[in-house]
């Protein structure tokens, strides 16, 4: 946080030497819109691009490790599907006497043999298709679980801004009505001032200090969070993005971010794992069939030892027991993943519709906001003047300063969400992907 403080000094001091030869002190409401910008040009230490914190919130993101692991499970699933067999080998043995009926003729049979199991035509590589599906969907989820932490990072970096901006504003308000508290003060010892308006002043004084540790407890969580986020203590440059970050960007057109949106090639993918689903459920319309060798060593009354080998083949016969119930069960996940694709689409292209009109919307805003905090500052100005002449109370001041005030913050808050919203159309067309 010294970045923080370090700001907060050099504008106090600034202000506080600029007032002390200026008539009005209202002239800080200029100062503070003009210098808005000032803790991300002055703390160049602790401000890293836009860019660099999603990198450094992807990379100590717990989910990703999570999907990695997917991925890699998929993969080797994948490879293991391209076996030359459906499954591992079966050894089977067995041993016969006439002990066991009472008899002791020497009637001895040793049986032993070994068997794998057989693809059926297009399973083996409906298998291998289903598995690398699973990986490409798996792969598809992981730009989303990143999309969505560039959209963490955005709304977490603005959040800290706003409270540092904020923090500012009740810094400098604070120290200006104890200013005015010294005025009304000496006001009081000569006549000009009365018990009502101290004590008025005082109130303010004691709402201000109010207003100056919430906006310290703000900042302190939200920097906080910030710092879990991206691993690191750094605040991300959001307001470096302007229309000109926007243009050179190039947008497409709404289908192609649409089309391009990591949920809905994630949906995408998912319906083509289903499908390949589906299509494995077809080639396995029966049992795996299985060949294999046997060898029989025996025994029989009166005669040598005698050594038989053989081949085996078992194959089980199709049955609706087994059939029908995996074939409605692959349709049913195709059927979900149709439905999920869709529904990916139209939030997509609603939630799209709603980032374009919100960036429209605060770049107007901001602009009126800041022709309303200039309008209120002037006003404040003014009202400054008549009350220094006895022409206005020390409550219509007051109102006055607060009016401004809450314009000033009306404006950051304008600027910070028109900043935003233009990072989350670059969010949209992939640009931090």
């Amino acid at each position: 946080m010294r970045y923080r403080d370090g700001y907060y000094l050099y504008l106090y001091y600034a202000l506080n030497k600029i007032i002390h030869y200026m008539e009005t002190p209202y002239i800080y409401y200029v100062l503070v819109i003009l210098l808005s910008s000032v803790p991300f040009s002055v703390a160049k230490a602790g401000s890293i691009p836009f860019a660099q914190a999603v990198e450094a919130a992807w990379a100590v993101d717990p989910g990703r490790t999570e999907l990695n692991t997917n991925y890699r499970s998929a993969a080797a699933r994948a490879e293991a599907a391209g076996s030359w067999f459906a499954g591992g080998p079966t050894v089977s043995g067995q041993y016969f006497d006439d002990h066991a009926i009472g008899s002791n003729e020497g009637y001895t049979t040793y049986q032993g043999g070994v068997s794998v199991p057989l693809w059926l035509p297009g399973q083996g590589s409906a298998t291998v298709g289903v598995a690398r599906a699973e990986a490409l969907t798996i792969q598809e989820r992981l730009h989303v679980a990143r999309m969505a932490v560039a959209m963490r990072v955005l709304d977490t970096s603005a959040n800290v801004v706003m409270a540092q901006r904020r923090l500012a504003i009740a810094r400098i308000q604070k120290d200006t009505l104890e200013k005015i508290r010294a005025s009304v003060i000496r006001g009081k010892h000569i006549g000009e001032m009365t018990l009502a308006d101290q004590q008025i002043i005082a109130s303010e004084i004691a709402n201000a200090a109010n207003e100056y540790s919430q906006s310290e407890e703000q900042v302190e969580t939200a920097t906080s969070a910030l710092r879990i986020l991206l691993g690191r203590p750094a605040v991300p440059d959001i307001l470096s993005f302007d229309n000109v970050a926007l243009a050179h960007d190039g947008l497409f057109s709404a289908e192609s971010l649409e089309n391009n949106d990591p949920r809905v090639r994630a949906a995408r993918q998912a319906v083509h794992t289903a499908e390949a689903g589906v299509h494995l459920a077809r080639a396995s319309f029966m049992p795996n069939p299985e060949v294999g060798v046997a060898a029989i060593h025996e025994k029989q009354y009166g005669s040598p030892w005698d050594d038989r080998v053989g081949v085996t083949v078992s194959i089980p016969l199709p049955s609706d027991v087994r059939n029908v119930p995996m074939e409605t069960d692959a349709r049913n996940k195709l059927a979900a993943a149709i439905n999920q694709e869709q529904q990916a689409r139209r939030n997509v292209r609603q939630e799209l519709a709603q980032v374009f009109s919100h960036l429209t919307a605060t770049k107007d805003m901001f602009r009126n906001s800041v022709l309303s905090a200039e309008s209120m500052n002037s006003r404040a100005n003014e009202m400054n003047r008549s009350w220094q002449v006895g022409e206005t109370s020390l409550v219509e001041l007051l109102r006055a300063r607060s009016a401004a005030s809450s314009a000033l913050q009306l404006r950051n808050q304008a600027e910070v969400a028109w900043h935003a919203a233009i990072i989350r159309t670059l969010i949209a067309a992939g640009e931090f992907q």
